[in-house]
């Protein structure tokens, strides 16, 4: 698939780390981890359970043709994909492929079930909003009234028995809201059926499916919190089952100096910011990304029935002001927090001549992951921070492919760091995060002045290091130091092709 302009069912992301996985194993049998980007305008990781490397590649491979395949039907990005051209028909019983006639009629099932909450017409409603963005204006009230008319219609009338799909009206169309789900799904399973394939996890930009022998932890994000290492707002167990997060707190309009939502309700024409996001398990990853969306729109007493019915979903729900809503086995998933078997400070009582860590500050590391057109490695970065004596003192985050078997990037200062810690006992770093997608731009990383094992650090001078590799690309390694002692401090480092900005604030976040 070519590098996309445009996100094709999201914006695109960078999957960052931010808890441990529990993955179920046989003797002789490895978890292999394959990453890329510019996959759907996001990005892909494939976990693999296999006895060797080459049927790892293999089910990636697979993963990622499948991908490729399902684009150039679904994408409505794409000028040549099959439902492009469709879309140019009108009043014509088209033959459609099997997966495009699929993808129209659970459409249909779903713009039923949640009674229009889930619309592929909302594009329509999208573009006038879009252009009220442009003029930093609120978009017309008849205009929003015309886009929701239009909404309301038939779009296509589908024929099984033919196997036939005809346009019916000239209303814009996206299927994002729900083929993204189908796309995981069938990813998966093209994964599974590769000989030698034990267990296959696919986590498309935040969406995932586990199947075969594997259970995956995965990490939910706050939506309320503006750094990637932030603690999750909770770890579930997944297996053979399908998790998607959807979420009105990463992307939408700007208009006046107030953000409103991206994710429109169909229904009314207004951006749907009740929900600050919504996170659906499900056996399917269809049915959990078409939830997952209807969710965002819908009440949460509606999102309550729909669920019901549709049956065998959990779902948690982020309303605006921070409340939860849970379904009534949202709780059954609970992962409980792995210990983390790290060493004591490792800043040892040798500095405390310097005083303790000021509680009233923290660091705030801003990373811009640069993603070269064309090239569908994603780069793994490793962020970390050093004391005097080059000891590491805390994670702030890590590529999840430290573990993998065949991991072979030469991070060679993290990973004799990493050697250092697991000999003292602590688990692996290897996980999946549940989020809504999110725009291209800085990412923001938080030290709040703690070790690994929780503990405050003497104040003093430390190193941060922000290091790593594109695989076939370049390798970078960026060191400063600074120091941390109640003085605020601004340092912006010096770019590189992988990592084009980066830079250090240590702020006061509140008042003693």
């Amino acid at each position: 698939m070519r590098a996309l302009t445009k996100p094709l069912f999201g914006a695109i992301a960078v999957a960052l780390v931010i808890a441990a996985a529990v993955t179920s194993m046989r003797p002789g049998h490895d978890v292999f981890v394959r990453a890329y980007d510019h996959v759907l305008g996001t990005s892909l990781d494939v976990k693999v359970l296999a006895a060797s490397a080459e049927v790892a590649d293999d089910a990636a491979g697979a993963v990622v043709a499948e991908i490729d395949r399902l684009d150039a039907i679904l994408s409505g990005y794409r000028d040549e994909s099959e439902f492009r051209r469709w879309m140019e028909t009108r009043d014509t019983a088209v033959p459609v492929s099997a997966d495009l006639f699929t993808v129209l009629q659970q459409f249909d099932r779903w713009r039923e079930r949640t009674g229009g909450a889930l619309d592929a017409a909302a594009e329509t409603i999208a573009q006038v909003w879009r252009d009220a963005e442009a003029a930093n204006r609120l978009p017309d009230g008849r205009d929003v009234a015309d886009a929701v008319a239009r909404v309301r219609l038939a779009h296509w009338r589908l024929d099984a028995g033919r196997g036939t799909a005809t346009r019916l009206t000239a209303a814009p169309l996206m299927l994002n809201s729900f083929a993204k789900g189908y796309v995981v799904e069938r990813a998966a399973e093209a994964g599974l059926r590769v000989p030698g394939t034990r267990g296959i996890i696919v986590n498309i930009g935040g969406d995932l499916a586990v199947r075969g022998a594997m259970t995956e932890t995965v990490a939910i994000r706050d939506p309320e919190s503006d750094f990637e290492n932030a603690a999750p707002l909770m770890r579930i167990a997944v297996r053979d089952r399908a998790v998607a997060t959807s979420g009105s707190y990463r992307r939408g309009f700007e208009i006046q100096g107030a953000h409103y939502s991206h994710i429109l309700d169909p229904r009314t024409g207004s951006p749907a910011g009740h929900v600050l996001s919504a996170t659906v398990v499900a056996p399917r990853a269809v049915d959990a990304g078409a939830l997952a969306t209807a969710l965002c729109v819908l009440a949460p007493e509606e999102s309550a029935r729909i669920v019901r019915q549709a049956g065998a979903a959990e779902y948690l729900l982020v309303l605006a002001g921070g409340r939860r809503v849970e379904s009534p086995g949202w709780r059954s998933l609970s992962a409980a927090p792995p210990a983390s078997g790290l060493p004591g400070p490792i800043a040892a009582l040798e500095a405390a001549e310097q005083g303790a860590w000021d509680p009233a500050f923290a660091l705030t590391v801003s990373v811009t992951i640069g993603s070269p057109p064309g090239n569908r490695k994603r780069p793994y970065v490793v962020v970390w921070i050093e004391d005097a004596n080059r000891r590491s003192v805390r994670t702030l985050e890590f590529s999840h492919l430290l573990t993998d078997p065949t991991w072979d990037y030469k991070l060679t200062e993290w990973m004799q760091k990493d050697r250092e810690r697991m000999a003292a006992g602590g688990p692996p770093l290897l996980a999946s995060v549940s989020s809504a997608t999110r725009a291209p731009g800085v990412y923001k990383l938080t030290w709040d002045g703690k070790d690994d094992a929780g503990k405050f650090v003497p104040a003093g001078t430390y190193m941060v290091l922000i290091e790593g590799k594109r695989e076939g690309g370049d390798y970078f390694l960026m060191r400063q130091s600074m120091e941390f002692a109640g003085v605020p401090k601004q340092v912006d480092l010096e770019g590189n092709p992988e990592i084009p900005s980066a830079s250090l604030d240590y702020h006061r976040v509140r008042n003693q």
